[in-house]
């Protein structure tokens, strides 16, 4: 699976610490500290949506669930 892979994990580590912070709750004047690198526009599959970082955003772990659940 590519989210344990090396490669994920690197840009991952990179989206964190580029960006601290959860997006959605900084939209609501909340500061919470992001633990979950997110596909703004789901990948199904697509390779290069998932590498795409212009395609991923910080988010804390409940604003995650809520979006992930939405989708």
């Amino acid at each position: 699976m590519l989210y344990k892979s090396a490669q994920w994990q690197r840009l991952r580590r990179a989206v964190l610490q580029t960006h601290p912070l959860c997006v959605r709750c900084l939209d609501s004047d909340q500061v919470t500290i992001a633990t979950d690198v997110d596909h703004i526009v789901p990948h199904r599959g697509d390779p290069a949506r998932f590498w795409d970082r212009e395609n991923l955003q910080p988010l804390c772990h409940a604003c995650h669930s809520v979006k992930t659940r939405g989708e």
